[in-house]
């Protein structure tokens, strides 16, 4: 068994979003993603064959849904989202460092 912390190994400066697999298995992937400022290309959607389950583990970030639709989240705040649905990161905290904990199944 190893070890390990989500708050832990957090870069002093973050140049482009990181993206880090946790755990994957043959129907389950986790990744931490860390964030400060980064958000998607303008109009870049994630378009994914798995659902992702995603909690804001700390910091803010917001999601855009296809459509329109927008979903602020806070430390402890999580959404699912159904494979395919089309979504993108329209914004992250600049000031401090968002740590999401992504599920995907």
């Amino acid at each position: 068994m190893k070890k390990d912390n989500l708050l832990s190994n957090i870069p002093v400066a973050i140049p482009d979003e990181i993206f880090e697999e946790v755990h994957s298995s043959t129907n389950v992937r986790i990744e931490r993603i860390i964030s400060q400022g980064h958000c998607s290309p303008e109009n870049d959607w994630y378009d994914q064959e798995e659902n992702e389950w995603v909690l804001v583990v700390q910091g803010e970030g917001v999601l855009e849904f296809e459509g329109g639709e927008e979903v602020r989240l806070a430390a402890g705040d999580y959404v699912n989202i159904p494979a395919h649905k089309k979504h993108r990161v329209t914004w992250t905290d600049p000031d401090k460092e968002t740590i999401w904990l992504a599920v995907f199944y």
